[in-house]
């Protein structure tokens, strides 16, 4: 090696690996390796062979001195410092990774959720653009409103009149079977002011049905009556608002308030407008329903389409009954059950009758039991075949065609509960004698 780094050579001392005890070692040991080169920039501290030591300050307390393993004044162990310090740098490091990994998902997440929401408002948008082209559907037949007490009798259908017209609502009957006759023997009756109802030939001039069908009802007149009235009047007190209003309105500054008014006159206006012609209607209605009416109006309808006009009419002062003289050829008169012949619970039963204006419409059930009318104290037939406004006065029959009651009742809020008055009791109660001798 030459002079100068005989002279003057560096050592290197790496306190990790080394004890303050072995600092003399050390420096000895080094002389051997005086053929290696000089020592890289940057290390922390250098020792020569002359020993002059380069002067350090401690990093806590700033004392300066030469040992370069540990501090005089304060004891701090320099190496041991210097890896405290590198271990909270890789801390730091650590810590600020994670927060951007954090970070990182946190903005997947939030990218994530949008492209969701995106997802379903469009999806949401294309159902309702795709339905809006759909052509529509044809809506469900409305159901029975709920009723408000526990019973009623069929209540006849006073809605609009439909055309005469044989609309067939069973399912296919075999020619002369005893469905098929019985059917042929049910008619359907309209009153003049608006009544629909069934009936039944019981003899080749007697047609049997309800009181309630061919009796117009005057407690239901009042209720129409009052409904019709009382509307006329809040469409009044409403178009005097309405008046009222306008006058404020012309009197206004232009604003808010103003254009406020302006926007709630509209809505009134354009409701008024429907409502009216709604209400001429009911009036119009209200006025042919209270105008004196006879029964010599009432018509009747064979199975086949024919019409006829009842002859009489004789009603029932204590039953809800009533009978039709009608002379036609093409009466079908049907088999009524024997005298003391009894239905059992479970036995099939049909009604037929005119529900809604569905004329020679066949409905099936059971026999349910025997129940006591508390208004009569009478016993009355209990059955699940459906009994709709329209099947008042219908015939209650079984799988033989022999008739066994006539409907006229149901249970309100309720299904398949159905009610019908004894075919006997018709016969008591007119004095009739059964056609066919039993």
């Amino acid at each position: 090696m030459g002079g100068a780094k005989t002279s003057r050579f560096f050592y290197q001392f790496c306190f990790g690996q080394k004890t303050s005890m072995e600092l003399h070692e050390a420096l000895v040991a080094s002389a051997a390796r005086a053929s290696q080169p000089d020592c890289p920039a940057g290390t922390p501290w250098y020792i020569s062979t002359d020993m002059t030591l380069e002067t350090i300050r401690c990093p806590k307390c700033s004392h300066a001195q030469t040992n370069q393993v540990e501090c005089e004044a304060c004891g701090l162990l320099f190496r041991k410092f210097e890896q405290v310090q590198a271990r909270e740098k890789e801390e730091k490091s650590a810590q600020s990774g994670q927060s951007g990994l954090k970070s990182e998902r946190s903005g997947s997440a939030t990218k994530i959720g949008s492209v969701l929401a995106l997802v379903v408002v469009t999806a949401a948008l294309t159902y309702v653009l795709a339905s809006s082209n759909r052509p529509e559907s044809v809506p469900p037949p409305p159901t029975q409103p709920a009723e408000t007490v526990v019973a009623e009798k069929v209540t006849p259908d006073t809605a609009a009149k439909p055309a005469p017209q044989r609309i067939e609502q069973t399912p296919a009957i075999s020619a002369g079977s005893p469905l098929e006759q019985a059917k042929n023997g049910t008619v359907a009756i309209e009153t003049p002011w608006g009544t629909l109802g069934s009936g039944f030939f019981l003899t080749d001039t007697t047609i049997v049905t309800n009181k309630h069908v061919v009796v117009q009802d005057t407690s239901q007149l009042d209720e129409f009556r009052h409904k019709v009235k009382t509307s006329r009047q809040l469409i009044t007190l409403e178009q005097e608002s309405i008046v009222e209003l306008r006058n404020r309105l012309n009197r206004m500054e232009d604003g808010p308030t103003r254009r406020q008014l302006i926007i709630i006159l509209q809505e009134k206006e354009k409701l008024l407008t429907r409502v009216l012609p709604i209400q001429k209607e009911e009036e119009a209605r209200l006025k042919e329903m209270e105008q004196p009416r006879s029964t010599s109006g009432i018509k009747v309808f064979l199975a086949d389409g024919s019409e006829y006009t009842a002859q009489s009419v004789q009603v029932s002062a204590k039953r809800d009954l009533a009978l039709l003289s009608l002379y036609s050829a093409k009466a079908v008169v049907l088999k009524t059950a024997a005298k003391g012949s009894v239905l059992q619970q479970g036995d099939k039963v049909f009604t037929i009758g005119n529900p809604s204006g569905l004329r020679n419409t066949v409905t099936s059930g059971i026999f349910s039991g025997y129940r006591q009318d508390k208004e009569t104290g009478e016993v009355i037939l209990q059955t699940d075949a459906p009994i709709n406004p329209g099947n008042s006065g219908g015939p209650l029959i079984d799988a033989r065609g022999q008739v066994y009651g006539v409907n006229f009742l149901r249970l309100r809020d309720t299904q398949g509960i159905g009610f019908a008055i004894p075919i006997q009791a018709v016969f008591e109660e007119f004095s009739i004698t059964s056609p066919t001798g039993q």
